[in-house]
């Protein structure tokens, strides 16, 4: 077929816009936020390494758990307690002055990051059978999902150019033509015209909380995209890259100006830092698809009380013309309220995210 240049545009409207919880990722093996720190506390790889060493020793001097009845604090207490000192650039104590509480969050968040990774290394039939589903039923829809993996866009790989293209809603690094970025400039930027044979169409991915392939240069305050790469040395704190023809690990270092990469990832508590660029971008975005969102699908969402900030977009941006659907496996009065107090007409579906997507009836009529 001959190649062209085209220009991939939206509609000024989606027809659906799904919002994803951890209940769409969990099918796969991904962890559930309440299953997080016990499974920090209890990894043998976690445990014997030294970030590792250093935030399970910090949990036990200042929290009580007991492994046999599977009791812990949770994540957002953590957090709170630490952002605690932070906030008020205070000391706990002579072992864990303000600079060491600074370190010990990110370490944990890091460790958060080495967790959920364990479980992306896999193609998802899941989310395959999703956008298998998009490709048959309707191709006008985005994706706002507040999980960190990457399971979502590694299943968009067969329908990579041939149907559309991933588009994150922000600049990357892999955009940039420099000399040294050139070994990461092959992601397609949807937002430029393409050369391509296909007619596809831009696919919205916005995801609010950060993701395991983003690495963030506090220097420039710029993304960088790696797809594949999501590994943590546990021993440095470092994101690293593996070198099959050096057969080794090497820190990820920000091709512009040396400085080493961060997480971007944002942590469950309720003082989520929103202010870097990227969150404050994507927040905007997020936005403006809740305008454009004829029908605004939820899947295994609980509409978390940390996350306020989803709740805040939602009453600013949603219509109410829109439909609101909640496809949730326990839909308690609890989840109800909840949702029933940014949209009373909300509709609730009880499903798993792996039934729908197999639900042909289902599937016709959400899309």
């Amino acid at each position: 077929m001959k190649q062209s240049i085209k220009y991939l545009q939206y509609p000024p409207t989606r027809d659906v816009l799904f919002v994803f919880g951890a209940g769409t990722s969990h099918p796969d093996g991904l962890p559930l936020q309440r299953d997080v720190l016990p499974m920090i506390l209890n990894d043998t790889e976690i445990t014997s390494s030294e970030i590792g060493k250093i935030v399970i020793q910090f949990i036990k001097d200042n929290f009580v758990y007991d492994v046999e009845s599977n009791e812990y604090p949770h994540l957002e207490s953590l957090f709170l307690f630490l952002d605690y000192f932070i906030r008020q650039n205070e000391s706990l104590s002579k072992a864990y002055s303000n600079a060491t509480i600074h370190e010990i969050k990110e370490y944990l968040i890091k460790l958060i990051h080495y967790t959920v990774n364990k479980n992306t290394n896999k193609k998802s039939v899941v989310y395959h059978n999703f956008w298998d589903a998009v490709e048959k039923y309707n191709r006008n829809i985005s994706v706002i999902t507040l999980n960190y993996d990457t399971l979502l866009e590694q299943a968009f790989e067969h329908l990579y150019e041939r149907i559309g293209y991933i588009d994150y809603s922000f600049h990357l690094m892999n955009y940039e033509n420099s000399k040294e970025l050139e070994f990461f400039n092959f992601w397609v930027n949807p937002q430029q015209p393409i050369v391509t044979s296909h007619n596809p169409v831009p696919f919205k991915i916005i995801k609010l909380h950060g993701s395991l392939n983003w690495k963030y240069c506090n220097c420039c305050n710029q993304t960088l995209l790696t797809p594949w790469d999501r590994a943590i040395d546990l021993n440095k704190g470092q994101l690293t890259w593996y070198s099959k023809k050096n057969d080794a690990n090497f820190e990820y270092i920000c091709p512009q100006d040396g400085t080493s990469f961060e997480t971007l990832i944002l942590t469950p508590s309720f003082t989520q830092n929103l202010n870097r660029q990227v969150f404050t971008q994507l927040m905007s975005e997020a936005g403006r698809e809740i305008r454009a969102a004829k029908k605004i699908v939820f899947i295994g969402y609980s509409l978390s009380n940390a996350d306020v900030h989803v709740r805040a977009l939602l009453k600013k941006h949603l219509q109410t013309d829109t439909k609101v659907v909640v496809i949730n496996p326990r839909i308690t009065n609890s989840l109800k309220l909840k949702y029933q107090s940014i949209a009373s007409h909300a509709e609730f579906i009880n499903s798993t995210f792996e039934d729908f997507v197999t639900n042909d009836k289902l599937l016709k009529e959400i899309f």
